[in-house]
């Protein structure tokens, strides 16, 4: 590694770094020099796990000494000449907005995603994250798939970027474990109908979790799961659609799906956070799909 010690944050070799907290200024820099940023050493160790590309690094100077390892990984991998730049913790608090919890952030290359037959594959329980554009529950829902065994996940063309600093730092890297794609790519007119279309040309029976009078439960959902083949409503292959914060599941989305299904819930509760939601659902099924 070249340890480069910045003396101000206006250096221009950490323009990448610059304002991240920023969400148009990021949309900005990452279309065009094909970035993302991973922040916290357990974050940029699975992302360089997954045979993702460093550019660079900026890291506190007091991080230094414990990231030896990862250090030695990318020399192994990617060379001697990736830059870690490194700053004082007030330089780092000066330069992202806000005191990090963990001092090393890592500008890394984005690559092509998959196509969703790809990524479907070999899959038989899919989660589909429609419109939901709080980094913090689209973390939270990765991370939630992958620790629960959920196959692969879609993003639809208006949904938040799974590779944003926070939702990548929520998932705790996992975005880099969990097969994933864009479903319609930047088409923001592909999803619902097309995009169901094709996930039943896959397979997949289409589940929108959403409260409506015709809405089975979880529970007859799971059975549904278990049931025999040979049964008229079994489900070989699910792909569970949930909603964005606050309006849920669009009216065409709900209308086109197969399946809508709830959660039941007491005390007058009419839903839980997405997030929430989600991994009950994924806890749910998986009980019956990995028995």
């Amino acid at each position: 590694m070249r340890f480069i010690v910045i003396d101000s944050v206006g250096d221009e070799r950490v323009a990448a770094y610059t304002n991240l907290t920023e969400l148009q200024l990021r949309n900005r820099l990452e279309p065009e020099k094909g970035l993302f940023i991973a922040e916290s050493p357990k974050v940029i160790d699975r992302a360089l796990a997954a045979g993702r590309e460093p550019i660079s690094l900026l890291v506190e100077e007091p991080w230094i000494d414990g990231m030896a390892s990862t250090f030695a990984q990318i020399d192994q991998r990617w060379g001697a000449d990736i830059p870690v730049y490194v700053a004082s913790p007030a330089q780092l608090k000066q330069l992202t907005g806000y005191r990090l919890h963990r001092g090393a952030l890592s500008a890394m290359r984005r690559w092509p995603l998959p196509t969703v037959a790809e990524v479907c594959r070999d899959a038989h329980r899919i989660a589909v994250m429609e419109n939901i554009v709080d980094h913090t529950n689209v973390g939270a829902l990765m991370r939630s798939a992958a620790a629960l065994d959920v196959d692969a996940v879609l993003v639809t063309p208006s949904c938040g970027d799974p590779l944003y600093r926070r939702a990548a730092r929520v998932s705790m890297g996992t975005v880099f474990q969990i097969p994933w794609t864009r479903i319609g790519g930047d088409d923001s007119h592909y999803w619902p109908v097309q995009g169901m279309t094709e996930l039943r040309s896959l397979g997949f029976t289409t589940v929108a979790m959403a409260l409506e009078d015709d809405s089975i439960s979880l529970a007859e959902l799971t059975r549904r799961l278990d049931s025999s083949p040979q049964e008229p409503n079994h489900i070989d292959k699910l792909a569970l659609i949930f909603g964005t914060e606050g309006d849920g599941l669009s009216r065409r989305t709900i209308s086109n799906a197969d399946l809508t299904v709830r959660i039941p819930m007491s005390h007058d509760v009419d839903s839980l956070n997405v997030a929430a939601s989600s991994a009950v659902a994924f806890y749910a099924t998986r009980r019956t799909l990995n028995a």
